[in-house]
């Protein structure tokens, strides 16, 4: 119980932040619908060539290569707007008024950076969905799962770290993962609280409202609960990835300079992991 309050003790803070400062929940809304424009040019013509059963194997190609383009279109658009989001959020929880115009010029400074970035993640992303295919059942579902867990954790300090260091891909990912071993160590303790609290009282139940909307239509009330369902999904997933980034912000912060910024405390921070024990040392009971 005591890792669901402090995961909703960080929720409150990272959104009162975001309460003080509207325009990062912009940064969402804006990576959602560009990457929706940019993704359907190559998703909608890809969809055809594979589902077409005449097309010959050139054309099949063709359709995972548009796939895998629109895949690294999402990726480029999301972190862009993510590293525009960190900007601001760095510049809110230290007292400074921003605008959505200064995030994305802050974002635009690291397009070869966000560029690279995106091309690894997309990488990675592919890799595990092959996996999942592979090895088809319940077993891909969860080596895809735990693969996608690990490399949420490493790399959760990546966005801040491209936003405020400028580094590489390689750098990014070296630096991400660094500050996480060394500042706390590996396991994750109230983080995944954080995100959690969204999809219990949001997204969850705009999924039920969702499945029951399509059971009773095609009447009224059915689609009602479905445009309800389908909002709250995503007005979560928008305030989910808002509360996300704003906590990264303050964790690299934290982990880089040792100082808690904004309205955070060094206690709270410390509370989202489990610091790393020291060989030799007893487990807690």
């Amino acid at each position: 119980m005591s890792r669901f309050r402090q995961g909703l003790e960080l929720a409150g803070v990272s959104w009162r932040t975001i309460v003080n400062d509207r325009s990062l929940a912009v940064f969402p809304v804006l990576g959602a619908i560009s990457a929706v424009a940019l993704t359907a040019a190559f998703v909608i013509p890809g969809l055809f060539l594979v589902a077409d059963e005449a097309a010959s194997t050139a054309l099949m190609v063709t359709g995972i290569v548009l796939f895998a383009i629109a895949a690294y279109l999402a990726a480029f658009v999301g972190i862009f707007f993510s590293v525009a989001l960190a900007s601001c959020a760095n510049r809110s929880l230290q007292g400074e008024d921003t605008t959505v115009r200064q995030g994305i010029a802050a974002a635009r400074e690291r397009i070869p950076q966000i560029a690279g970035w995106a091309l690894v993640t997309t990488t990675v992303n592919l890799i595990l969905r092959a996996i999942e295919a592979r090895f088809q059942g319940v077993g891909g579902a969860i080596v895809s799962a735990l693969g996608g867990l690990a490399w949420a954790l490493v790399t959760f300090l990546a966005v801040p770290v491209i936003a405020f260091e400028g580094t590489g891909p390689l750098q990014t990912l070296k630096r991400s993962s660094g500050l996480f071993r060394q500042r706390w160590g590996q396991q994750v303790v109230g983080l995944g609280v954080t995100t959690g609290v969204v999809a219990l009282f949001g997204i969850l139940p705009g999924i039920a409202m969702l499945f029951f909307g399509i059971a009773i239509a095609p009447s009224i009330g059915g689609f009602v609960l479905i445009v309800i369902g389908a909002l709250a999904i995503i007005v979560a997933s928008i305030l989910s990835a808002t509360l996300s980034q704003v906590l990264a912000v303050a964790l690299y912060r934290f982990a880089a300079d040792g100082v808690a910024v904004g309205p955070f405390t060094e206690e709270q921070l410390q509370s989202v992991v489990r610091p790393r024990r020291g060989r030799g040392e007893a487990s807690p009971i």
